[in-house]
């Protein structure tokens, strides 16, 4: 390879790296259905009431991820925590893409650039500003990435179903979030970003470089829309994290 003018826009398309997942980890008897959530405390619920088995365990260094198994209205259904940030959550997007499960929907929260998305309103996410670094590792630089029009369509067709208010729009991604200053915001905005997170533009990337389909629902959390930040205690929304949890289920099982 030729140096490029900066290390991010060096991609290499060599199908193969030298950590290869599928060498390191077995393809095991495991959901081709995966829910990835980001909502710990929803996992252990759902562990619990379900009496959900553990199929598949990573080590990071921040501690344990398993992978779970359970059923769901008669499928099997996989789950795991992914960790916060794009360089881990695509990581364990990988491992248990090695292990087998092919058809994805994740479930989180965001920042919202728009004041009028509420707190706990549900936005299917249909592209993504790669303002990360894990995405130009697995896909050619661009500006954005579009998600799989299969995951956002078994999204709105849930939500549809449900007869849930919902917006289907842009996310940005980055890496930092307390980098996200107002030009930044205003610049986004423009671009017609309604969230921000951190990991979207990474799920996208690492899926479509695997061949696998992945969605994702965030619901409206913290905002940066105004003059000053507003936590608008987002975190605390429990009802809405449980129930976009069931939300996740039902459309990854209609992949």
């Amino acid at each position: 390879m030729e140096p490029a003018s900066h290390p991010i826009l060096e991609f290499d398309p060599t199908r193969e790296a030298m950590i290869e997942p599928a060498r390191v980890y077995k393809l095991l008897d495991v959901p081709e259905h995966c829910v990835i959530c980001f909502f710990r405390e929803v996992i252990e619920k759902v562990v619990q009431e379900k009496q959900a088995k553990i199929v598949a365990t990573h080590q990071w260094e921040d501690g344990l991820h398993h992978l779970y198994e359970t059923e769901y209205k008669g499928k099997r259904l996989a789950f795991i925590h992914p960790g916060v940030g794009g360089p881990m959550a695509a990581g364990i997007l990988e491992d248990i893409i090695a292990h087998g499960c092919r058809k994805f929907i994740v479930c989180g929260g965001c920042g919202v650039l728009e004041k009028e998305i509420a707190v706990g309103h549900l936005i299917v996410v249909s592209g993504a500003v790669r303002d990360e670094g894990t995405s130009y590792h697995y896909l050619p630089p661009s500006r954005e990435v579009t998600a799989n029009p299969r995951g956002v369509a078994a999204l709105e067709t849930a939500l549809k179903k449900k007869g849930l208010p919902y917006l289907t729009g842009k996310t940005w991604t980055t890496d930092a979030p307390y980098r996200e200053t107002a030009a930044k915001v205003a610049l986004r905005k423009n671009e017609g970003c309604l969230t921000v997170e951190m990991e979207a533009a990474s799920f996208m990337a690492v899926a479509e470089f695997r061949k696998a389909i992945l969605g994702q629902v965030l619901y409206g959390g913290d905002d940066l829309s105004g003059d000053e930040w507003s936590d608008r205690d987002w975190v605390a929304r429990t009802d809405v994290r449980e129930n976009l949890f069931w939300l996740a289920a039902e459309a990854c099982l209609s992949l």
